[in-house]
């Protein structure tokens, strides 16, 4: 009888393990999709992102954007998901971004006080209680780094708010309420807003839209 139970349950596991190939492949397939080949970058690589599934809205682009914040200042649209880098005359260069989910949000002011090419990634202490096998410490440059290839740290009269501008492994999440409060942007988006931002630029997250986009 036991042999037969163990038979029955190995023979269970089998099947539902065969059932659930397929769906792993599926859903393996559709993220690949999001994906064109790697990109060298700094000593280091990113998966490219296949732009041509993505929406158009998404993608970076200059648009007629009113505003009374100065040039050079980012603008954090979370009700629209929109990152605004504002320029002159009216205008600013758009990037479609990932924000916080619902209990991880927050809004204001804040300062790039810090920029790390390929950073390294420590799980704050609250999200490893929320998730314990998290790892402790992903190294810049590791396949699995969530920061992608920059960060840009965002900064409140001296202190470090725990929050940052980042890269993502997920272009799919652009668009939504996804994090647990970090920016995220497309890996090449990331790359150009770092070489726009030096240290210091002012940094403003808006609950809903505060200014006029076009």
């Amino acid at each position: 009888m036991e042999l037969n139970r163990r038979m029955l349950l190995g023979g269970a596991a089998a099947t539902a393990g065969s059932l659930l190939m397929p769906q792993v492949a599926q859903a393996n397939a559709a993220a690949n999709a999001y994906f064109n080949g790697y990109e060298e970058d700094a000593g280091y690589q990113f998966r490219r992102t296949n732009f041509n599934r993505i929406d158009p809205v998404w993608r970076r682009q200059m648009v007629k954007y009113f505003s009374p914040e100065p040039p050079g200042t980012v603008v954090v649209d979370t009700s629209n998901h929109f990152l605004y880098w504002i320029w002159e005359n009216n205008t600013a260069l758009r990037y479609g971004v990932g924000v916080g989910r619902e209990g991880f949000k927050w809004y204001g002011r804040a300062r790039i006080d810090r920029k790390a090419l390929w950073p390294r990634w420590v799980p704050p202490p609250e999200m490893l209680q929320r998730q314990p096998d998290l790892p402790r410490l992903v190294e810049g440059g590791a396949a699995n780094n969530p920061l992608g290839p920059r960060a840009l740290y965002l900064y409140r009269d001296g202190s470090d708010l725990g929050y940052r501008l980042h890269g993502t492994l997920e272009p799919w999440s652009i668009g939504h309420d996804v994090s647990s409060g970090c920016v995220r942007m497309f890996p090449e988006d990331v790359i150009d807003l770092y070489q726009r931002c030096p240290k210091g630029t002012a940094v403003l997250v808006l609950e809903h839209l505060g200014a006029g986009a076009g």
